[in-house]
């Protein structure tokens, strides 16, 4: 009996992550599925391909074949599992490639099959392992540009992304897909927008796969998002921030009126409900205040200022700095 090196047939390395073993699988799996390779050993390279993932998508055969890797193989490449050997995982039905224990190595089967885990062969007709070749189509992810705007009303934008299916020599080629996708209203930059069955078409009968769009949102000259709070800096002149006032404060939406509280300071932040992005729970809008003040004053201003500073000789609003 041969020993099979998983790792190697999936070409990835022993501290692999599931994500990653993953992705090597549907990688190789659609290379060398039999639906559409013309290589003379496709067959018996997806095969192998299917064995090592049965058994490394697993954490518990993972852990047991790790295990009993240690004992490495002999010189001329067969491998003895340890006396006493008993799979404590056993062998089901393969969740991802519906497979049996039987359909793959003699490696395979002494290790996790062959009455020893206890496997069930249920489930596996006499079509073989091309019967149970089927494959569900990649996942496609497309990243979508949206301004502040659209994201905030909702609109409908034009998707172009890439699948991947088989031509009619069997090939696999890679075509452009347009789709017009309706963009509801409130979503956040980052977030998901699943299209089933959008994605690239499964093979020998699977199912296709979804369009993933993640939203990204345009730099606003004017607003900032967290989370589903809008932020918006509004300057206001001294006085404004002294003496308080009435100012128009522009929103994603429209424009409101927001009263500055008397003896306000540069940084305040006044909290606008509901007016951020909408949603179940919409956001809020904040407003940070900025004091500005004229580019060039009057004299008669500066005597004003004059007088104000005598008049508060004793503010120090650099006392926190301890100076």
């Amino acid at each position: 009996m041969d020993f099979k090196d998983y790792y190697a047939v999936l070409g990835v390395s022993e501290s692999a992550s599931p994500e990653e073993i993953k992705k090597a699988y549907r990688k190789l799996a659609r290379k060398y599925h039999p639906d559409v390779s013309k290589e003379e050993d496709a067959d018996a390279k997806f095969k192998d391909v299917g064995e090592a993932y049965e058994v490394l998508k697993d954490p518990e055969k993972r852990a047991e074949y790790d295990e009993l890797r240690k004992y490495g193989a002999r010189p001329d490449g067969s491998f003895e599992p340890p006396p006493g050997w008993q799979s404590a995982s056993g062998f089901g039905r393969g969740g991802y490639t519906e497979a049996d224990a039987r359909q793959f190595s003699d490696f395979f089967e002494e290790i996790f099959g062959g009455g020893r885990g206890g496997f069930s062969s249920q489930g596996f007709g006499g079509g073989g392992f091309r019967q149970s070749a089927r494959m569900r189509g990649e996942d496609v992810h497309a990243r979508l540009p949206l301004f502040l705007e659209e994201i905030f009303h909702g609109c409908e934008k034009q998707v172009s992304f890439t699948v991947h299916e088989a031509d009619d020599h069997g090939r696999i080629v890679a075509r452009q897909k347009n789709l017009k996708v309706k963009i509801p209203a409130g979503m956040r930059e980052g977030q998901h927008l699943r299209l089933k069955g959008q994605g690239s078409p499964g093979m020998g009968g699977g199912e296709p796969g979804d369009l993933l769009i993640e939203v990204e949102l345009a730099p606003h000259p004017l607003f900032s998002v967290e989370g589903r709070d809008v932020v918006v800096t509004v300057p206001v002149a001294p006085w404004e921030a002294a003496l308080g006032a009435s100012v128009t404060v522009p929103t994603v939406g429209s424009k409101v009126n927001v009263k500055v509280p008397k003896g306000s300071s540069s940084g305040r932040k006044l909290r606008l409900k509901g007016k951020g992005l909408p949603g179940k729970h919409p956001g809020d809008q904040i407003v940070v205040l900025q004091i500005v003040m004229p580019e060039q004053h009057t004299d008669a201003a500066e005597k004003l200022y004059q007088q104000l500073a005598e008049a508060e000789k004793h503010f120090n609003p650099r006392s926190k700095l301890q100076v």
